[in-house]
């Protein structure tokens, strides 16, 4: 019975679903693999994203893959500004303590007062959704300057996202969530091995 209702779950599922969640995984591996055309699979994904998340009343993820896309357009840019310099390749860089302190503070005072304007309105889980929203956006700044440390916030962001997907009834983009955090530690670790073979720069 269960494999029954599980096959009905997957008919259920979209074909705008699917897509965002490939290219949302095509994404992510060619991050890792700090390959310049993850910036176009992202900016795919996240336009499939914005009407999948809206149908869902997760407005403020919706509004934030509008933010992907112009930010993968962003990400493109700059990473191919490094490329085409003459060290090659844009190194990958870390964040002192102030520099984190700001991000985390400023995401929980900004997600804090998005999240009570979100509360007047259909949204589900506001306050939730506007902390992955606004942390969303800061990290995904912290990719496209290729920051380590963006790995480990996006392992607290996909956390939650993965419940927020899965209780709108998003099956197949809670598992993508799901899947996302394994990925992000193997992107953490290569990217780190990068970093340490790297000599010392300043931020």
């Amino acid at each position: 019975m269960e494999l029954i209702d599980a096959l009905h779950a997957l008919r259920a599922v979209s074909p705008l679903e699917i897509g965002a969640v490939a290219f949302g995984v095509l994404y992510l591996v060619l991050a890792i693999r700090q390959n310049i055309l993850c910036w176009p699979a992202g900016l795919i994904g996240s336009l499939l994203s914005v009407a999948l998340l809206f149908e869902a009343r997760l407005y403020g993820e919706s509004v934030l893959n509008l933010f992907y896309a112009a930010m993968s357009v962003y990400g493109w840019q700059q990473w191919r500004a490094g490329r085409d310099a003459e060290d090659g390749e844009p190194p990958v860089r870390t964040w002192p303590a102030a520099a984190h302190a700001a991000a985390i503070g400023g995401t929980l005072a900004v997600s804090a007062a998005l999240g009570w304007a979100m509360s007047y309105t259909p949204a589900q889980f506001p306050y939730v959704d506007a902390w992955v929203t606004v942390a969303s956006l800061v990290t995904t700044y912290m990719v496209a300057k290729k920051i380590l440390e963006n790995w480990v916030y996006w392992f607290v962001i996909d956390g939650l996202s993965a419940y927020l997907s899965f209780a709108r009834g998003l099956p197949l983009y809670a598992a993508l969530n799901v899947l996302y955090l394994v990925m992000i530690i193997i992107g953490f670790y290569r990217w780190h091995r990068d970093w340490r073979a790297q000599p010392a720069l300043a931020v």
